[in-house]
């Protein structure tokens, strides 16, 4: 339960009871792999007293800080901000996580301190609320599901849109089996194996394009290493700006920075559908994120038709969704209905 009204105008506490031991809970809590299944879009972590962190809990806002105490399946105190705040920045104010064993598991307390107005406390108390309730789901039955505060930003952008979508093909990538990767994707010639190396490749050949270098260290499954090296590109291009030209695919001709994020969006949602379609998975996406996407799309697609990127759009089936439709557009056949 929260503090009463008047203790969080100085402090916000809020607990929840798990069905899992504190170690496991310690794990759901600072391992990247399991953040983003119910916290974060990407995280980086440094998991030591002086090491830091990097959250984007949401498509444009990234909470960063350091950890001051770390005590595995007990305690963890962090310093808490956003990088893009004047009123609270990266280690202005302080989180104390608390793990005890329960009669259910564990008990997992958040307390939050040095949130300096009223406002701030409030809101911090409103997101601690939901994002513990996703955590408790997780405990509970592994899944989390979709973060519907990640589904659609308000502020909608190249970069904003390459980190919802993401959001969206991460559980896409996470649901792939051993057996999915010799099955024949809606791509040409490619399996699934062979459609996430074309995405590895992707991603770096979009760093290369704002003299990023895209480091995949091959490290746990191909949600971890597709979504570490996303990170790495977006949060280059984020700290750069998109403004002016770079060198584009393949370091020929010119093309506006901002064209890099939006490769990225266009590879993450419309290659989201194609693994689905390959494992037979369903792509949980907000139509007016697929809008926003297909507006990019228009802009992108025509000009790359024909060089190996797009075959001729397809007729969409009727019935078809907005991400059916654009996987038309962008040169895919869409089954029918059953």
């Amino acid at each position: 339960m929260s503090a009463p009204a008047e203790a969080r105008a100085a402090v916000f506490t809020t607990s929840r009871d798990l069905p899992i031991s504190p170690d496991e809970a310690f794990a759901l809590i600072t391992e990247p792999e399991r953040l983003r299944r119910w916290q974060t879009v990407s995280a980086t972590v440094d998991l030591r007293a002086g090491g830091e962190y990097r959250w984007t809990v949401t498509p444009g806002h990234v909470a960063a800080g350091t950890y001051q105490e770390v005590e595995p399946g007990r305690r963890l105190v962090f310093g808490w901000g956003w990088t893009d705040s004047d009123e609270l920045g990266p280690d202005a104010s302080t989180v104390t996580v608390t793990i005890e064993p329960a009669e259910t598991g564990s008990r997992v307390t958040i307390t939050h301190t040095g949130l300096p107005t009223p406002e701030l406390v409030s809101g911090h108390a409103e997101g601690w609320e939901h994002y513990l309730d996703r955590l408790e789901k997780i405990a509970a039955t592994g899944d989390a599901g979709p973060d519907e505060w990640a589904a659609v930003p308000a502020d909608l952008n190249p970069i904003t849109a390459a980190e919802a979508t993401l959001a969206v093909l991460q559980p896409v990538l996470r649901g792939l089996t051993n057996e999915d990767k010799v099955k024949q994707t809606p791509c040409d010639d490619f399996t699934c194996h062979d459609l996430a190396v074309h995405l590895f490749g992707a991603i770096i050949g979009v760093g290369t394009m704002g003299g990023i270098e895209i480091v995949n260290a091959g490290l746990g499954s191909l949600e971890n290493q597709v979504s570490v090296m996303a990170d790495q590109a977006l949060t280059a291009f984020r700290a750069r700006g998109l403004e002016g030209t770079a060198p584009g695919p393949g370091g020929h001709g010119g093309a506006p920075v901002s064209l890099a994020p939006t490769i990225l969006t266009l590879e993450f949602l419309l290659h989201a559908w194609d693994f689905a379609q390959a494992s037979g998975q369903q792509v949980v996406v907000a139509d007016g994120l697929v809008d926003y996407v297909q507006g990019l799309a228009e802009q992108v697609v025509p000009g790359a038709r024909g060089n190996g990127s797009f075959k001729a759009a397809q007729p969409a089936p009727a019935g078809a969704s907005k991400l059916e439709m654009l996987a038309a557009f962008a040169g895919r056949t869409v089954p029918a209905a059953a």
